[in-house]
């Protein structure tokens, strides 16, 4: 009779930790990682873009985040419910060792409720630490794009470059001088490059077989200079 009631006792315990491993599964489940849905950056339209150009932006960084991020949700799990298993099963085993059945079941109760908190609190942190890492590649992604993102400093548009300077004045007037000489060029030598001027050069390129630019350059003051 009292082997049975030591019996019923043991199967009372090791039923309990069945029962604690589930209430463990069940409280890591309802407090599990998952993949952001979105940022939590407010990101606005750049300088000159549309809202259709800034909508399409945001999907293809969206994805572009996800993808940064995939699987890491799972692994945060996976790892909160070893952690919680391993805690109920420890235990469970030493609560066994010190009050036998019935204290395997309390040993394994305590267990799963100190693994539930640490498996919770791991993956409240896996969350957060998610959540940074999508912002970070959505930010970045939009930012690349030309969107406004805060702390990423604005958004400048791109300046053109500055128009060429003219050529040298007094490499003008010698080349003028020797056009007027050469009789390519009417009137007199001022120094500034005009249409006459650009004119009576490619003239003259043309005919001395210099490549035709319509340019002042030293090479064509040498040209000019040499010839009779």
């Amino acid at each position: 009779m009292a082997d049975q009631k030591e019996a019923a006792v043991k199967q009372s315990g090791w039923t309990n930790v069945g029962v604690s491993g589930v209430t463990v599964l069940g409280l890591l489940l309802s407090g599990c990682a998952q993949t952001p849905l979105g940022p939590t950056v407010p990101v606005m339209p750049g300088p000159g873009k549309s809202f259709e150009a800034f909508q399409y932006d945001q999907a293809s960084c969206k994805a572009f985040a996800e993808q940064s991020v995939a699987g890491q949700a799972q692994n945060a799990n996976n790892r909160a419910v070893g952690a919680a298993a391993l805690t109920t099963v420890l235990g469970a085993g030493l609560g066994a060792a010190i009050g036998g059945g019935r204290g395997a079941g309390i040993g394994a109760a305590s267990g799963a409720l100190g693994g539930t908190a640490i498996g919770a609190g791991s993956s409240s942190n896996e969350q957060m630490g998610i959540q940074q890492q999508y912002d970070n590649a959505y930010s970045q992604c939009m930012y690349a794009k030309g969107e406004m993102v805060p702390g990423y400093g604005p958004m400048m548009a791109q300046s053109s470059p500055p128009p060429p300077s003219g050529p040298d004045p007094g490499l003008t007037h010698a080349v003028q001088v020797q056009l007027i000489r050469l009789g390519y060029l009417r009137g007199g030598a001022d120094g500034a490059m005009g249409p006459q001027t650009a004119n009576a050069i490619s003239q003259f390129e043309s005919v001395s077989g210099m490549p035709v630019d319509g340019y002042p350059s030293p090479p064509l003051l040498d040209r000019l200079q040499r010839m009779p």
